[in-house]
């Protein structure tokens, strides 16, 4: 178990990046996912929560200098497709249901 960085009356101590750094795990993070390593690791090794993370790319990507943008691999993106079509396929057959229960209760 860590232990919390915590300053005068028990607060939290809040961290300060400089823009090079976040510069630096913007341009690592673009590098990285494209060779398939989460933004889960990433954090990990920088010691920087996932979701400052995702904040810091919109950032980038807003201000254009984000350089290269996280992308999905290939196999990320199949998966995400797949699930997907899962998905959509419940939704037209519970659709189907619906549309066969409304029309008996027509008749």
């Amino acid at each position: 178990m860590t232990k919390k960085k915590e300053g005068t009356a028990g607060r939290r101590v809040r961290r300060e990046f400089s823009p090079e750094f976040k510069a630096e795990a913007v341009r690592m993070i673009g590098e990285r996912r494209a060779l398939g390593v989460s933004l889960i690791q990433l954090g990990q090794e920088l010691d920087v929560r996932p979701d400052q993370l995702r904040a810091w790319v919109r950032r980038a990507r807003e201000a254009g200098t984000g350089g290269p943008l996280p992308t999905e691999s290939t196999e990320q993106e199949v998966r995400r497709l797949r699930r997907e079509v899962a998905v959509l396929r419940q939704e037209q057959a519970f659709a189907k249901k619906v549309a066969v229960y409304f029309a008996k209760e027509s008749r």
